[in-house]
């Protein structure tokens, strides 16, 4: 793509004497920071397109008065070292090159491009977090086997295993690095489910806009809160000991929802549904949906028994 002075119609390079050995070590074995990260200004713009010929560069235009570059950019420089040489950073002050970032197109930021073969591949704008930066990358180079967990992967780790504190505490520190991420409150709002801390958790989800606050991740946070207070407690349910009526099986499978044994719950109301459809005006199969947003729609259990419920109405 060459670029060239918009004021002279030169090529933007350097004189190669002077020119920094960008690149040198990304074949070898353990390359140094200076060979896989540097600045990128008018007098070596040149070299770097004619060093993606070898090997792709991750153009990062940034500026200095940008909050989430700030954010971003240690994102990507962590990402560049684990990648160990697949591909270069190439970090452009667009204050400082406004003629370059004028040649590229630059027109917010931060906007991240991948050149390769001396050309534009793709580019993304915005701090994105790590976990989707990881996904984008993806697209393009294998992920680095011993590559380490993403923050998001460690909180849904630590949640699994009844972490909560741990899970909590990333997700506190994503959103402040990305405060415009509103997910990460909504998975906030789910720690706190698992924590018990409902009245906080549905504080949490009551602050987001609407368009966030009514969606599906949402709603399934809120059923979840729900589902804990429609559960019989155990005195309840030790009263339901030797009842096989609909009513005890349905309150049976919710006390397993609630306490997160979903399986076995989802089959209990499937069961109801089937035994006794009229029950509560079909209150097993309104459950069952609550149950697959709670989970979320690409979650296994929620594919598998919307698989069952859909055979068990057609």
């Amino acid at each position: 793509m060459p670029i060239v002075d918009p004021r002279t119609g030169e090529p933007l390079s350097s004189d190669p004497s002077s020119e920094p050995a960008l690149g040198a070590a990304a074949a070898s074995q353990g390359p140094a920071d200076s060979d896989l990260i540097f600045d990128v200004d008018r007098s070596n713009i040149q070299q770097v397109l004619e060093l993606s010929m070898r090997i792709p560069v991750l153009l990062d235009c940034w500026a200095p008065w940008c909050e989430p570059c700030k954010n971003l950019m240690p994102v990507l420089e962590k990402l560049t070292r684990e990648y160990a040489g697949t591909f270069l950073l190439a970090k452009l002050n667009i204050d400082d090159n406004q003629d370059i970032a004028g040649q590229l197109g630059v027109r917010s930021v931060p906007d991240v491009k991948l050149i390769s073969q001396g050309g534009l591949v793709d580019h993304f704008q915005g701090a994105l977090p790590e976990k989707e930066i990881r996904e984008w990358l993806g697209r393009y180079f294998p992920a680095p086997e011993d590559a380490p967990a993403s923050p998001e992967e460690q909180a849904e780790q630590a949640l699994a295993a009844g972490d909560t504190a741990t899970a909590l505490e990333i997700l506190q520190q994503l959103t402040q690095q990305y405060p415009d991420h509103l997910a990460y409150q909504i998975q906030m709002a789910r720690v706190l489910v698992a924590e018990g801390r409902n009245d906080e958790a549905r504080t949490l989800l009551d602050a987001l806009p609407p368009e966030d606050r009514d969606g599906p991740e949402a709603r399934g946070v809120r059923a979840s809160i729900e589902f804990g207070e429609e559960a019989p407690d155990a005195e309840t349910l030790a009263a339901l000991e030797g009842r096989d009526d609909s009513e005890a099986n349905y309150l049976r499978a919710l006390r397993q929802v609630a306490d997160g044994d979903y399986e076995p719950g989802l089959e209990g109301l499937l069961a109801v549904m089937k035994r006794d459809r009229a029950y509560g005006d079909d209150l097993a199969r309104k459950t069952l949906l609550r149950v697959f947003d709670a989970l979320g729609a690409d979650h296994p259990l929620t594919v598998s028994y919307r698989r069952k419920l859909f055979a068990l109405l057609y």
